[in-house]
């Protein structure tokens, strides 16, 4: 359900935590709201304000997972724990709501970032657009809570607010966009669709990241127990490390220093 794109865009980060915005109801599109951003221009995966890769200082690539609904893929963390390689988690608030004491555990997990992947796993949108299906919000108000009510559940059950943000489908309009800034977090796509949305087999996910380069941003998901995408990274990772390759964080990679990495006890 994604493409590739080598978009660069350097986004000043706001303040961990910070909102730029007040939460208001969704059904609450203020003329003030309409004022403020206008009418939507740009639709899709790529655009200025997000994040699609990162300038390397070597052979870096950072690994993304996402996490829609459902279970939690114990084999991707535990292939990830056995090569320590660290890794940025996307949780949507509904596998939050399934999986809290996990969510709990890998907030506290050196290796991992954890980063908001939206409330109800929607386009972001201020027209209603959809995205494979899945109609996206239909104003800024519904667009600012799909941000950052994930953003305060993430904050409470976790101590720690999220700094990323990938909205459900990965597709967004220019607005949605500036709304997500506004809320103190920055838009994040990708450069290499590893997985297919949980779809493609092991020996295409080895593939993928065959082809990233450095500075791409890898999406996976961890959602999807039996999908195969932790045989392809118990082949892949080993081979990649051995040629050189170091796995990095967001937060690494874009510009808050390294995190230290520990071989995490599940």
């Amino acid at each position: 359900m994604h493409r590739r794109n080598l978009l660069r865009a350097g986004v000043g980060l706001a303040a961990a935590g910070a909102l730029g915005v007040g939460l208001r109801p969704a059904a609450e599109a203020t003329a003030g709201d309409h004022r403020r951003y206008g009418s939507p221009t740009r639709w899709g995966m790529s655009m200025p304000g997000i994040v699609s890769s990162f300038r390397p200082s070597g052979r870096e690539v950072a690994l993304t997972f996402d996490a829609c609904s459902g279970a939690c893929d114990m084999a991707v963390l535990d292939v990830l724990a056995r090569h320590r390689v660290p890794a940025t988690l996307f949780l949507n608030g509904h596998w939050i709501d399934a999986n809290r004491q996990m969510t709990r555990r890998l907030a506290a997990d050196p290796l991992f970032d954890i980063g908001n992947h939206g409330t109800r796993h929607v386009p972001l949108s201020v027209t209603g657009r959809s995205a494979y299906g899945i109609a996206g919000t239909r104003s800024p108000g519904e667009a600012r809570d799909e941000v950052v009510r994930n953003h305060e559940k993430i904050a409470r059950i976790t101590g720690r607010p999220p700094r990323w943000f990938r909205t459900g489908t990965a597709h967004y309009d220019d607005v949605g966009v500036q709304i997500v800034h506004d809320a103190g977090e920055t838009p994040v796509g990708f450069t290499v669709n590893g997985d297919a949305g949980a779809t493609a087999r092991p020996a295409t996910i080895e593939v993928a990241l065959a082809a990233a380069r450095p500075g791409s941003i890898v999406l996976d998901h961890m959602n999807h127990p039996g999908s195969g995408i932790d045989a392809a990274l118990t082949e892949a990772l080993p081979r990649m490390l051995a040629q050189g390759w170091r796995f990095v964080t967001l937060d690494e990679a874009l510009g808050t220093g390294p995190l230290p990495v520990a071989l995490p006890r599940w």
